[in-house]
């Protein structure tokens, strides 16, 4: 069926300049499915499960329904204008591709059908298992040619990257950190007065103003985070996910700020205004983690939505007996309790150990949005090493009276160590963690970390790379280093650290994991000129047998 204008708006509200604002910017996807005037639409899965949220170019003003298969849901209202939906429908039967298709309360089509299929049941055997993970997808669009300074790589490259990636056909997604670039407090730090004034003028173009004295939403503060969310997450994924489940992690920029720790300044843990924010980014942009095999109490975030169960913050992904992934932020809920203190809350950090030790998985892998096995000298890291920044653009750590990382927290380091030792000690499984954050490609085996000697089963850490990191950036620009191995760690290089756009796939079977590392050309080429060629390809084995 058509999707015209006119039938479409017979079921949305009166266009309002929002509305016709986002209708202009609403181009068909590449692959030429027929969405309406659907603006973004991205769905998770678990076994028995589906969550969706959807966003319309234009309000709607009756609720919409999901047709999945032989059933129908409502759509529950994300926002206070009807744009943004939520859709979620459970006991549904496991390894079965349903056909969707939204719908108006009437009954008429809004969108093309499209396939969506569920995971595999928890005592089901999958014989392999496709996993894309990439980070850093986000940045503001700038006013400017991107071959002159491109602090984010342009929405077009991002899309054509994100395009590539889906060729190689993933089952599954980890979008691993940084969905937005949005930092409240970060501008008065940018000593870039160049950049500081693009960033300005990007904001003040879109009139984006922000009032943490009052709700995000019901206030003017919805509609910023609306325009954010649609500029750097709704107009980068569209709908060319639809048929993918992507799992969002989040991390320090998804709550409008940098993690910095300076005596004027320190961002984290969040405020209760950056939380919501981070939290309404969520509720209209973004599926939160199906959680039907239950989570233990006293994970933050736990909650239930349409009668379903589902996660904010931690989640686990699973895929029959072959692989189950852990999801976790290493920002929204950091404590400062020195040697208590850790960048998950106690409760993650005993599920975590807990999951690690069940072995009831052929492969098991940990998803922190910050990664084991580097430092940039970043004050949220795990690590103590401190490293010179006097040539940032951005001040956002300083050393302490001593000479050490102010206000870093040695209990980060020792969590760590407990994590590390739970994942090493698998008698069945080869330690394997794929972090975001860190905007380079990378991997490492880790042989020893602090007192810990890991050659018999070495933790194997990937980077998975970056979609939207332009060229000031990286590392080594942003922050005026180059990150390395921390000084508490011993490390064989697998591929060295090297600051370019890019993504990882896994390829899990039952005897191992294949690592291949994707990475764009050097500097910046247009969309259309955008190739990639394999910077790691690395089977990591199962232990044998005989070692179990």
């Amino acid at each position: 069926m058509t999707v015209t204008r006119r039938r479409f708006l017979a079921s949305s509200a009166a266009a309002t300049a929002l509305g016709l604002s986002s209708c202009s910017a609403n181009p068909p996807p590449e692959d030429g499915w027929e969405k309406g005037f659907l603006r973004h639409l991205i769905p998770v899965v678990s076994h028995r499960s589906l969550h969706i949220k959807a966003s319309f170019a234009v309000p709607l003003a009756e609720t919409p329904w999901l047709r999945v298969g032989d059933r129908r849901v409502p759509g529950t209202r994300m926002d206070s204008g009807g744009r943004f939906w939520a859709f979620r429908m459970g006991e549904l039967a496991s390894a079965t591709e349903y056909t969707l298709q939204l719908l108006t309360a009437s009954g008429e089509a809004l969108c093309a059908t499209w396939p969506l299929r569920t995971f595999p049941a928890n005592d089901a055997s999958p014989e392999s298992l496709r996993v894309l993970s990439f980070t850093c997808a986000g940045g503001i669009s700038l006013p400017i040619p991107p071959s002159i300074i491109d602090p984010f790589r342009p929405p077009a490259y991002r899309r054509r990257l994100f395009d590539l990636a889906l060729e190689t056909g993933p089952d599954l997604v980890i979008a691993n950190g940084d969905h937005v670039y949005f930092d409240l407090s970060r501008m008065r730090q940018v000593q870039n007065h160049f950049l500081q004034s693009l960033v300005t003028r990007a904001m003040r173009n879109v009139a984006y103003r922000f009032d943490a004295q009052a709700p995000v939403f019901g206030h003017a503060n919805e509609e910023s985070l609306i325009g954010v969310g649609d500029d750097q997450v709704a107009q980068i994924y569209g709908v060319r996910f639809r048929s993918t489940p992507v799992f969002f992690i989040t991390d320090d920029h998804d709550y409008f700020e940098n993690d910095d720790a300076t005596p004027e300044l320190v961002t984290f843990p969040p405020p209760a205004f950056h939380r919501a924010l981070r939290d309404g980014l969520q509720r209209l942009f973004f599926p939160e983690f199906p959680a039907d095999d239950p989570l233990p109490r006293g994970i933050p975030g736990l909650h239930v939505e349409q009668g379903l169960p589902i996660s904010r913050t931690f989640g686990e992904v699973r895929y029959g007996d072959l692989f189950n992934g852990m999801l976790f932020d290493c920002g929204g809920h950091l404590s400062l309790n020195g040697r208590q203190a850790g960048l998950v809350p106690p409760s993650v950090e005993r599920w975590l150990i807990a999951r690690a030790r069940q072995e009831d998985t052929l492969h098991h892998l940990h998803l922190p949005s910050h990664p084991m096995g580097w430092t940039a000298g970043k004050w949220r890291e795990w690590y103590r090493d401190y490293l010179d920044h006097s040539g940032s653009l951005v001040r956002s750590v300083q050393a302490d009276e001593h000479g050490n990382k102010y206000q870093w927290q040695e209990g980060w380091w020792l969590q760590h160590q407990r994590l590390v030792q739970a994942l090493c000690a698998q008698r069945t499984r080869t330690p394997l963690t794929v972090s975001g954050d860190l905007h380079a490609l990378g991997a490492v085996r880790i042989e020893r970390s602090g007192e810990l000697a890991l050659a018999g089963n070495p933790l194997y850490s990937v980077l998975s790379g970056p979609i939207g990191t332009g060229a000031v950036g990286w590392p080594s620009r942003a922050r005026g280093v180059s990150p390395r191995a921390p000084q508490d760690l011993q490390v064989q290089t697998l591929l060295e650290l090297e600051e370019r756009n890019g993504f990882t796939l896994l390829d899990f079977d039952r005897n191992g994991c294949r690592v291949a590392t994707w990475r764009c050309p050097e500097g910046y080429v247009s969309p259309a000129e955008l190739t990639l060629e394999r910077a790691l390809d690395t089977v990591i084995p199962r232990p044998h047998p005989s070692q179990a």
